[in-house]
């Protein structure tokens, strides 16, 4: 039988890492998990200070906006949404678009200042193909401006006078959202960095004893299917098999169809 990711689960011992998400991670306790897993991807030490609540984060499944599985806020107030797909689904980069877009605009009061917009990073995590023909398996999109006949890059000034207080004040880095798409599908399991450690326990449900990567080895204890409580490891079989389940219709409509 295969469960989520696609991973046999004869060779699983740990739970997988969406299910982790939804039941596990949200815990501040196991926020080092979290941490690990930004600070190899983001390549910056990561700090996770709070879980946000927001409409794209909400538990129930009959919540339109019940896409995205976690939003998080590091010690520099940037918020980070963590999202795991596991079925290809149409018009995906357009609800990514929009799943940003409402985080930003719900973590912005009525009446507050633009300064006030907060930098989101969308991480997905992705058990299809999205694209064709590439040989990656971590995309990277942000916005940047280029001059149309120059072609060079507009640098921001890093201080600027504020037009109505007219106070000096430092202008933030690049405040658009950025865009991270892991297809853990394409990963060969060949291990090069901190990143691949991660990418190789979300395709595998595994971690190697000698892996490195922080907090990887704590991640490895938490998620432990064995030492789960009888109840909670129950809940998570019913999971796998909802979801194998799931995958059964889903193949059957597509031969079908």
């Amino acid at each position: 039988m295969r469960g989520a990711g696609g991973v046999f689960m004869c060779n699983r011992t740990l739970v997988s890492f969406d299910w982790a998400l939804k039941n596990i991670l949200r815990d501040k306790a196991n926020f080092d998990v979290l941490e690990g897993l930004l600070t190899a991807l983001l390549q910056q030490e990561i700090k996770v200070i709070s879980l946000l609540e927001s409409e794209g984060n909400q538990q129930s499944e009959s919540d339109k906006f019940n896409r995205i599985d976690i939003v998080v806020e590091d010690e520099n107030k940037q918020i980070m949404a963590i999202e795991i797909q596991n079925n290809r689904e149409t018009h995906y980069l357009e609800r990514l678009l929009y799943g940003t877009s409402k985080i930003i605009v719900d973590h912005v009061k009525i009446g507050e200042r633009y300064e006030k917009v907060r930098k989101v990073i969308s991480i997905s995590i992705l058990y299809f193909l999205l694209g064709e023909g590439e040989d990656d398996y971590i995309y990277h999109g942000k916005t940047e401006f280029y001059g149309l006949h120059t072609r060079k890059k507009l640098e921001l000034h890093h201080r600027k006078q504020d037009a109505i207080t007219g106070k000096i004040i430092t202008a933030k880095k690049n405040i658009f959202p950025e865009y991270y798409l892991i297809e853990v599908e394409r990963f060969q399991d060949i291990i090069s960095n901190d990143i691949d450690e991660w990418i190789y326990f979300l395709k595998n449900s595994e971690i190697k004893p000698n892996f490195k990567a922080k907090n990887i080895q704590q991640a490895k204890e938490k998620l432990d299917l064995l030492k789960m409580e009888p109840e909670k490891r129950k809940a998570y079989e019913k999971f796998l098999m909802d979801r194998a389940s799931e995958k059964d219709v889903i193949e059957t409509a597509r031969v079908e169809g």
